[in-house]
């Protein structure tokens, strides 16, 4: 529903204290003067700009969640943990409160109950804000991000991995593979998956900290890792004692010869990097947005990385260049080149339809 069919089913407190907030010329004791003061209101041209320049992050990263949160309706347990969510380390003390929070956006005419019994105590975004709200975010955001030339070279990896994955399974197909005592493959059978895949990776060395971004990553570097956890995950390898083994769907995936859709695979690692960014669909999303001309990395950091919670020992900027940049990269999703001034990156026409809010996998 939009914000006229919300504002018609909402009682007149609620009315009353979205016309106090913004100071709306008009009897308060009329529901039809209110609604009308109230539309007039939110439906001016400088409203959301307005309204955008006097959010603070906590608040504007609260309605980007509801925003790309796939369900239509809230209880305030989930308001609540999206607010929680949107402030990251900040006490709820200093933002008033997650509860206030929330009340806060009931009184701004963001939030409304359900008209029906069933729906009553659960809270709905009227779609024409929604809308609105993500066209003139986007724009705030593309204020920081800086347009680039094309670079002399760049790189783009295209239809590569999907290609990858079936000879990463003709490899374990062909091959006796051993897994070690930690159940991962022994370095020797690494270096022969990197040297017969077209995308090959330096192999992980001793050290530093691996969680988060799938079972894989604490054992293979960040593109095979996610190979190996989508070939696990559609069953066609399987662990069996210190054994890496094809499956029969493995088999005759590859009797086929058909490739997986590049979908399917950006919608698995979606999946498997939420927990690690929860996010993740969102910040695809204002990266396509920002990216369709060649823009700087650096500016994207700038941009976006107020939206980025830090991850244990990752910080804002690597999460941004390492786990989404690099991995949208592998998909095919964006071409990635060098300049004097640093690394810039260009969305490719497959990762723009990809990122779409519509076809955006949630």
């Amino acid at each position: 529903m939009n914000l006229a069919d919300m504002l018609t089913y909402a009682d007149i407190g609620q009315l009353t204290a979205i016309a106090g907030r913004y100071q709306c010329d008009c009897k308060r004791n009329s529901k039809h003067d209110l609604i009308q003061s109230i539309l007039i209101t939110l439906g001016s041209r400088d409203f959301m700009e307005t309204h955008i320049r006097n959010c603070t992050p906590e608040e504007l990263r609260f309605l980007n969640t509801l925003l790309f949160d796939e369900r239509s309706k809230f209880s305030l347990e989930d308001l609540l943990a999206a607010a929680r969510q949107a402030c990251f380390d900040a006490p709820a003390g200093k933002t008033g409160g997650y509860r206030e929070m929330v009340s806060r956006f009931k009184s701004g005419g963001w939030l409304f109950s359900g008209a029906s019994q069933q729906s009553r105590y659960l809270f709905q975004v009227p779609e024409d804000l929604k809308n609105r709200f993500r066209e003139r975010m986007g724009q705030h955001i593309k204020e920081h991000v800086v347009r680039s030339s094309e670079p002399a070279v760049y790189r783009g990896e295209g239809d590569l991995l999907a290609g990858d994955l079936l000879l990463f399974l003709r490899y374990v197909m062909d091959n006796e593979l051993e897994l070690n005592q930690e159940g991962a493959l022994y370095k020797r059978y690494q270096q022969g998956v990197m040297n017969v895949i077209q995308v090959p990776e330096p192999l992980l060395g001793k050290g530093g900290w691996r969680f988060g971004y799938g079972r894989a990553c604490e054992h293979y570097p960040p593109r095979m890792a996610l190979l190996y956890d989508y070939a696990r995950h559609r069953r066609y390898i399987s662990e069996e004692g210190y054994r890496l083994k094809l499956t029969l769907a493995g088999e005759t995936l590859l009797a086929e010869g058909k490739s997986e859709r590049l979908m399917q695979l950006f919608t698995f690692w979606l999946k498997l990097y939420k927990g690690a960014v929860p996010n993740l669909p969102s910040l695809v999303y204002w990266i396509s947005v920002s990216a369709e001309e060649w823009v700087s990395v650096s500016s994207l950091v700038e941009g976006l990385g107020w939206l980025i919670k830090p991850f244990y020992y990752d910080d804002a900027a690597s999460i941004l260049e390492q786990r989404i940049l690099r991995m949208m990269l592998h998909l095919g999703m964006i071409r990635l080149g060098e300049t004097p001034e640093g690394p810039v990156v260009q969305m490719t026409p497959w990762g723009t339809e990809a990122a779409t809010p519509k076809r955006l996998p949630k």
